[in-house]
């Protein structure tokens, strides 16, 4: 893709400075050319119907993404999208049939033990699309159950099961269309199976996971619903992402504001994510603060302080979008 990576301006900006030595310069660059090529793998699955594909549209807005089916006959099924720094693996869930499924399910437990060229495994993120409006998630347990949970090695934080069509619960009968979210009715119906997929989670697996319910929205001719709680989906994402690697999602994510302002108001989810963004670019350009640190050891006193603080100023007013965005 030809456009402006959202690293750009804090290279401009480092270029441009004439507090930073020569020496700092360097290496931030060489550190801000790593942010460009950070990839987050995410791999995103559910029963048919669950709404994997407008959420997906949501968050990342696909569109704008490179599409290719799987090449290798054990993936076959698994759709990549590519963007700039996330890929995207979209696969079936089960319930399309006893022989399907046992594919399906071979090809998910392949796909969460392949390893990327470091020998690290490749996917970072599995999410888990649930269909909020079924009353009978028992083939989405299954494959929770016994294909990913025993398929993700000893990091399960990996995992996130999201809820989505939170709108269409209960027969979409007590959703505020007008406010764009759930009525006490309804939002306390969510908390529940909220809390009935935890539990049914953890009795079987032994596994403790933080589900989420969502509504990632529909365009439908001319009428269009906005997503409510994106954003708190995009904060857990974050959360079950390597901090280092989070800087990704700063490129990718939808650029739409609309698409992030209806939530529950429960958290300062917006801030949360620009917080996130700014603090993994602060933590990639910096190696974690130790470049500001060495430097300021090797230059010494009041002028290693400012180095510093150059540092800092260039780093964290070096994503301006995304602070205009969440901030």
């Amino acid at each position: 893709m030809q456009h402006q990576h959202i690293v750009d301006d804090l290279i401009r900006e480092i270029h441009t400075r004439k507090d930073l030595p020569e020496g700092a310069k360097t290496e931030l660059l060489r550190n801000v050319a790593r942010l460009r090529d950070t990839r987050v793998n995410i791999l995103v699955t559910g029963a048919t119907g669950s709404g994997k594909s407008s959420t997906i549209n949501a968050l990342f807005n696909t569109q704008k993404a490179r599409v290719g089916q799987g090449v290798d006959p054990e993936t076959m099924d698994i759709v990549r999208y590519e963007f700039d720094n996330i890929v995207l693996f979209d696969s079936p869930g089960l319930g399309d049939g006893k022989e399907a499924d046992l594919r399906h399910a071979k090809n998910i437990t392949a796909k969460l033990r392949e390893k990327d060229a470091d020998g690290n495994l490749l996917v970072d993120l599995v999410l888990v699309v649930l269909d909020g409006s079924s009353r009978d998630l028992g083939t989405s347990f299954e494959l929770i159950n016994q294909v990913i949970i025993p398929s993700l090695g000893d990091d399960k934080s990996r995992l996130l099961v999201a809820i989505n069509q939170a709108d269409m619960a209960m027969k979409g009968r007590h959703w505020n269309h007008g406010e764009n979210q759930p009525d006490p009715t309804l939002a306390a119906f969510l908390e529940e199976k909220v809390a009935s997929t935890k539990r049914r989670i953890r009795e079987a697996t032994g596994v403790d996971v933080e589900p989420i319910y969502y509504a990632a929205g529909y365009k439908d001719g001319g009428q269009v619903q906005n997503p409510y709680n994106l954003a708190k989906l995009l904060v857990w994402m974050l959360r079950h992402t390597k901090q280092e690697k989070r800087v990704a999602f700063a490129q990718d994510i939808n650029k739409d504001s609309r698409m992030w302002q209806d939530d529950d108001r429960r958290a300062d989810y917006r801030a949360e994510i620009s917080a996130s963004l700014v603090e993994s670019v602060i933590v990639g350009a910096t190696l974690g603060g130790t470049l500001g640190t060495t430097l300021g050891g090797m230059i010494g006193g009041p002028a290693g302080a400012a180095v510093g603080r150059a540092i800092g100023t260039v780093v964290g007013g070096g994503i301006a979008l995304v602070r205009s965005l969440f901030g």
